[in-house]
């Protein structure tokens, strides 16, 4: 089945025709032209992916570790074959220009189950406590997976290795706007020999097949990344059944500057820690916190390396800025800059509109507001745009005080010359993930956040945990 041919779903180990109506237009973000047309599913098709999943559950979930590393692997080795034809799709469908969509958004598909491999092998199923009683791990059962645009191969992945590794089958259903990547990651495990009913893939709106997903009986866990907004109704939904539910949710990370840095340096890290994928990831380093004596310096850096971001048709190859994924994104991110004018912030770089000659795409201008103080809505509120906050702060301890005063807690980011600070002030910031003076987590480690940034991790063994039931087994002596 060809990718840009969007009108099935992948459900039992065939492609089917759903059962909804329902059509939506994928539009190129940077064309603002249709490309595919979408089927959208319902409650109905839910039901059917629900129940293939569970059929398949029993047999799978009796597999062996080395059966599931198997699987993973050959999924591992379809997948590298195809990584060119997944950056292709994630360019078109998100505007992701296509070296970091080759070189980020589909390599990290190839990283996870790399990782995920590994961590299988390692990971002991079965141990017995001192107290000698038997403690076993058991798949928890079919898993509703709903996954955003961002990161679709990311989140997409984050979910399947470890549902797959943990002997779980499942039903995904990715956002509407990113499909493109879905249904080629559906024929990659179609290729690999994935046992009918394991995987199943159903498109449809979130308003619509999310419920339907949460509600159902026979799901006995939810997965979910998106909104915080969306993650609590998920939740809600699942109340009723005693679901098990993981969420990874929204953002606002702080990034803490200090005096002792190598300062220019860390500011152009920042300003890339912001506006990767144009600014759109959850844990985006967009309020920079910096002490008082070097943040004057530290704005004039900011600006100067905001100013020399390049944008660019995503088609091409380079390191430029792409658009944002739609005209409602686009809407989210001019509405917020407003707010930051409106708040007397100073702006610094960039501002409202679309950048010179770029017209036609959802472009927006990279922008940094400076002499941000933190109760702004901008430092509050996730914008999910290419928009940098700069935000001074007096010593240490006022550091971590700004820091921490955000209903998130997803990730951070420290900057200091001196290690056993920056490793204090890690531990102290109330964050899922902090990364220090230019390290970022490897795959493997678990992501996930503390407050309204959701429960539960995902990543690696911690994140496979999730999928598995605690069994307590008493014997005799």
């Amino acid at each position: 089945m060809s990718t840009t041919d969007l009108s099935q779903f992948y459900i039992n180990g065939r492609w089917v025709a759903p059962s909804g109506r329902d059509t939506l237009d994928m539009i190129n973000p940077a064309t603002e032209e249709a490309v595919a047309v979408l089927a959208m599913g319902d409650a109905s098709d839910v039901d059917t992916a629900v129940a293939a999943a569970k059929a398949a559950r029993p047999a799978f979930a009796t597999t062996t570790k080395p059966e599931r590393r198997a699987l993973l692997e050959r999924i591992l080795d379809v997948f590298s074959r195809r990584i060119d034809e997944m950056a292709q799709a994630i360019s078109i469908e998100m505007g992701a220009p296509i070296s970091f969509a080759r070189e980020q958004q589909a390599q990290v598909g190839v990283d996870i189950l790399t990782a995920m491999v590994a961590d299988l092998e390692a990971f002991a199923f079965e141990h017995t406590l001192p107290n000698g009683d038997l403690i076993v791990m058991e798949p928890v059962g079919v898993c509703g997976l709903i996954t955003p645009w961002n990161w679709p191969v990311n989140q997409m992945m984050l979910k399947i290795a470890p549902c797959l590794a943990a002997g779980c089958t499942m039903v995904l259903k990715p956002s509407e706007l990113t499909p493109l990547s879905a249904n080629l990651l559906a024929e990659i495990m179609d290729e690999a020999g994935a046992p009918a009913g394991v995987f199943n893939l159903i498109h449809g709106a979130g308003p619509t097949v999310g419920p339907a997903m949460s509600r159902h009986p026979d799901i006995a866990m939810m997965s979910f990344t998106g909104s915080t907004r969306a993650g609590t109704s998920i939740l809600r939904e699942s109340a009723d059944t005693v679901k098990r539910v993981t969420l990874e949710l929204g953002g606002k990370s702080p990034n803490l500057v200090f005096a002792d840095c190598e300062l220019e340096r860390a500011i152009d890290e920042g300003i890339d820690a912001c506006f990767i994928n144009s600014g759109q990831s959850c844990d985006a380093a967009t309020r920079m916190l910096v002490e008082r004596p070097v943040y004057d310096r530290a704005v004039e850096l900011a600006a100067a390396k905001c100013a020399r971001v390049k944008i660019g048709d995503p088609s091409q190859p380079g390191d430029q800025l792409g658009p944002l994924v739609s005209q409602m994104q686009y809407d989210r991110v001019q509405k917020m800059i407003q707010v930051g004018l409106d708040e007397n912030a100073r702006l610094v770089c960039g501002g409202l509109g679309k950048p010179e000659g770029f017209e036609t795409g959802y472009y927006a201008k990279p922008t940094v507001f400076a002499d941000v103080s933190n109760d702004m809505r901008i430092a509050q509120e996730e914008i999910f745009g290419p928009v940098l906050v700069m935000i001074p702060f007096d010593d240490e301890e006022d550091g971590i005080r700004l820091a921490n005063d955000t209903p998130y807690g997803l990730g951070a980011y420290v900057q200091s010359g001196d290690p056993a600070r920056a490793l204090r002030v890690a531990k102290a910031l109330q964050s899922g993930t902090v990364n220090v003076n230019g390290a970022y987590l490897a795959a493997g480690s678990p992501f996930g956040g503390y407050k309204s940034s959701g429960n539960g991790r995902e990543g690696g063994a911690e994140g496979m945990r999730d999928f598995l039931e605690v069994k307590a087994i008493a014997l005799p002596d």
